[in-house]
């Protein structure tokens, strides 16, 4: 083993980036479990809640409809759900 070599399981870091390497599988483990538990959870809330009222007819969401011909864009949904989505990873980062 070389001068300053990291040894195995320990914390490396990757550059400037700050991404860290997890210092054990043991980590890595717990995460994958966690995104498991909001992949379920979310999937839950899709089949139960079937529609939710207010999404897709947010201000700013553009709906065209004339004659047989139909153009939708979720433009105000799309904004309110990255706002929301990198609130939450903020927040799971901030740890």
């Amino acid at each position: 083993m070389a001068l300053g070599a990291p040894r195995l399981g320990d914390r490396q870091s990757m550059g400037q980036t700050g991404l860290e390497v997890p210092a054990s599988m043991a980590e890595l483990g717990r995460a994958l479990v966690v995104l498991g538990i909001v992949i379920v959870i979310l999937g839950l809330v899709l089949v139960f809640f079937d529609r939710v009222p207010w999404i897709g007819r947010l201000p700013g969401d553009v709906h065209v409809q004339r004659g047989n011909w139909t153009f939708y864009f979720p433009l105000g949904t799309s904004i309110l759900l990255s706002v929301l989505l990198t609130l939450v990873l903020w927040l799971i980062g901030r740890r």
